[in-house]
C-alpha cells in the first residue's frame, strides 16, 4: 500500500495562461493505492458525490492505464471539484506518484507529468499539464511543449473559493481566439515580471505580474462579485489578484503580514455579493509527498 498527499494548484496566475502553475500548501487530496488484479476507485471527501468512480470516467483511470498498474484506489478529496484549484489534477498527480512507487516503474517526477496530464484529458478534454506539473513537482512551474521547468518560491497567498461552480470546459469557451499586439506585449511583460518575482520570492513582483488583459477579464465575468473581491483584496494589502485556473477561485499574492486581512476582505466582498465562500491562507508549497514513509 502507498499513500500520498497531492496538493491543490493554481494554474495561469493571470499572465501565464496554459503555461504557469503553482503548488499550494493547502488544500490537498490524499490518494491510497494497493495492487489488485482489476482497478477499482473509491472517492470520499469534498464533492465526492460529483466524481465518477468508473475508471474510464475518472482522471485516475488514464494514469492506471498509462502505467499498466491496476490497483484498488481510494481518493480522499480535499480539493473541491470545479474550483479552479486543480481538483482532478491533484488526484491524477497523486495516483501517478503513488502507482509509480507501488509498481516500481522507476520514472522520474518530470516523466510522470505527461502521464498525469493524460488523466486531465478525461475531465477537460485536453491533456494540459499546467496543474499536474506543480502538483507533482511543487513550487512554481513553467510548462511548454518542450517540458516543464520548476523553481521553489516563498510567496504568501490567499485563495478564496466561492460556493459556485465553473467547469473548465465552460471557462475555455470564453477564452478569446485572438489578441491585439498591445495586449500581447503587455502580457509577455507581466509574465516575465511574475517569473522573476518567483525566482526572487518577491510578492510585489509576483503580484505586479499577475495582470492579464486577455483571458482573465472574460473568465472574471463568470464569477459573481469578482470585481469587488479584487478591489477589496488590494485595499487590504494584496500585491496582485486574479482568477485561479478556470475559476471560480480567486487567488491573491501578498506579504505575510497582510495575509489575514486580505483573506477577511475577500470573504466580506463575496458575502456582500450574496455568495458564501471559504478562504485558504496558503503559500506556494511542495509537490506530492508520501505519507507512508
Amino acid at each position: 500500500m502507498v499513500t500520498v498527499r497531492a496538493p491543490a494548484t493554481s494554474a495561469n496566475l493571470g499572465s501565464g495562461f496554459d503555461v504557469f502553475g503553482a503548488a499550494l500548501s493547502r488544500p490537498a487530496d490524499v490518494v491510497t493505492v494497493e495492487k489488485a488484479a482489476e482497478t477499482t476507485i473509491e472517492v470520499t471527501g469534498v464533492g465526492a458525490q460529483y466524481i465518477p468512480e468508473d475508471p474510464e470516467k475518472n482522471t485516475v483511470g488514464a494514469v492506471v492505464e498509462a502505467l499498466d498498474a491496476p490497483a484498488r484506489i481510494h481518493i480522499d478529496k480535499g480539493v473541491r471539484p470545479a474550483s479552479g484549484l486543480g481538483s482532478s489534477a491533484a488526484s491524477a498527480a497523486g495516483a501517478a506518484v503513488a502507482l509509480n512507487r507501488l509498481y516500481d516503474r522507476g520514472l522520474s517526477r518530470k516523466e510522470l507529468v505527461p502521464i498525469a496530464a493524460e488523466g486531465e484529458a478525461v475531465v477537460s478534454g485536453v491533456a494540459h499539464a499546467d496543474n499536474v506539473a506543480p502538483s507533482i513537482l511543487g513550487g512554481f512551474t513553467v510548462t511548454t511543449a518542450e517540458g516543464t521547468s520548476s523553481v521553489d518560491a516563498a510567496i504568501p497567498l490567499v485563495v478564496c473559493l466561492p460556493d459556485v461552480a465553473v467547469s473548465t470546459r465552460d471557462a475555455r469557451r470564453v477564452v478569446p481566439e485572438s489578441a491585439s499586439m498591445e495586449d500581447l506585449v503587455a502580457t509577455v511583460g507581466n509574465a516575465a515580471t511574475l517569473a522573476i518575482g518567483m525566482c526572487r520570492s518577491d510578492p510585489a513582483l509576483v503580484g505586479a505580474g499577475m495582470s492579464d488583459p486577455v483571458v482573465t477579464p472574460e473568465r472574471a465575468r463568470l464569477i459573481t462579485g469578482y470585481d469587488d473581491v479584487r478591489e477589496r483584496a488590494f485595499d487590504a494589502g494584496a500585491t496582485g489578484v486574479t482568477v485561479s485556473g478556470a475559476g471560480p477561485a480567486v487567488i491573491a499574492a501578498c506579504r505575510e503580514r497582510d495575509r489575514r486581512d486580505v483573506a477577511a476582505a475577500m470573504l466580506d466582498a463575496f458575502a456582500g455579493a450574496g455568495v458564501e465562500a471559504r478562504a485558504y491562507q496558503t503559500r506556494i508549497g511542495r509537490g506530492t509527498t508520501f505519507l507512508d514513509g
